[in-house]
């Protein structure tokens, strides 16, 4: 991208996700799913194929209110004219569920950003799925690949009640390889059963409340890295920044630099100098602002990226994370 003067608009993001961003979606389908859940079907509105995905990713949904909120694809992802998405109605939420829930109805417009991936499934020869409650949504479109890949695997699928959770009547034709532990009949899951040692060839992939993800997470502290690979659909908590100081950000393609205070974010800062960066969640969960690093020591702060990730240094999410050194480049 060319230089720009301060104060000059620019728009950047991934071809692929600001090419997405202009695409509309029509609600073809609203049905119950379970007890405090609904499932969409979403199509073009032209009947036109939608962009591909991988089992793992999410899509942006932009309501007609404004609301933008993210949700993962549990349809089929061999079907090029459809998304389906699963939707929880949260009573201490944003928003965008009530509405989604009350208000939404079959035949409304909705916009559409990504699909993106920051949950992919990777190659192994077993994989140990543990969903709770609407956790289940990103873990049946891996479930169906492990299948038709042959691999060995087995979904742990909690919940309050069988009433509350999604999709049992798909997940019943797996038979024995889906264990069901609703709360109200078997009491609470001893997961250090489940989780009883680190094993080099299965992969195990968690999505759930907060509550399920810090339990797993901290009783698998020590296995080695890439068994373990969880999806937050809510912010990790974070603790103090790096640094309490100002710091300068170089935008290397704008030839922009600018000072990020210790009360703004970097996404705030760049914005402010004029460089719009495509975002949506605004706490590091759904990877939409990711930028290459180039220089400096970032403080990752984000929900998304593993251990080995961040040690990389090769990327960040400017609307949570910061700098530990001076001077960050990143490449915008």
């Amino acid at each position: 991208m060319n230089n720009v003067s301060k104060g000059a608009k620019m728009f950047i993001g991934s071809n692929h996700a600001a090419d997405a961003a202009q695409l509309k979606l029509v609600v073809g389908a609203k049905i119950k799913a379970a007890d405090g859940v609904v499932a969409l079907t979403l199509n073009h509105p032209g009947g036109r194929r939608l962009p591909d995905w991988t089992p793992g990713a999410h899509i942006d949904v932009v309501l007609p209110t404004g609301t933008s909120r993210q949700y993962s694809l549990c349809g089929d992802r061999w079907d090029p004219y459809s998304y389906r998405i699963a939707v929880l109605h949260e009573d201490h939420g944003r928003g965008g569920s009530a509405y989604i829930h009350h208000d939404l109805t079959e035949g409304a417009v909705l916009g559409l950003g990504g699909p993106r991936n920051n949950f992919p499934l990777a190659p192994s020869e077993e994989y140990l799925f543990i969903a709770g409650g609407i956790g289940i949504t990103p873990l049946l479109p891996m479930i169906r690949q492990a299948d038709l890949m042959g691999a060995d695997w087995k979904l742990l699928y909690l919940g309050r009640s069988r009433r509350t959770m999604a999709f049992l009547d798909e997940l019943a034709g797996y038979g024995e390889r889906v264990v069901v532990v609703a709360k109200d009949e078997s009491g609470r899951c001893d997961l250090l059963e489940q989780l009883a040692g680190p094993k080099e060839e299965t992969k195990v992939y968690v999505c759930g409340p907060r509550s399920l993800l810090t339990a797993v997470e901290e009783h698998c502290r020590n296995w080695p890295v890439g068994l373990l690979r969880v999806e937050h659909f809510a912010a990790k908590q974070q603790g103090a920044p790096a640094r309490g100081t100002a710091f300068e950000v170089q935008l290397a393609r704008s030839g922009l630099s600018v000072t990020v205070t210790p009360d703004q974010t970097i996404l705030d800062a760049v914005q402010k100098a004029g460089v719009n960066i495509l975002t949506s969640c605004r706490e590091g969960t759904c990877g939409t602002c990711e930028v290459t690093v180039l220089g400096g020591d970032p403080d990752h702060r984000d929900s998304i990226l593993d251990e080995a990730e961040r040690a990389s240094g090769r990327c960040m999410f400017p609307c949570v994370s910061r700098s530990r050194s001076d001077h960050l480049m990143i490449d915008l």
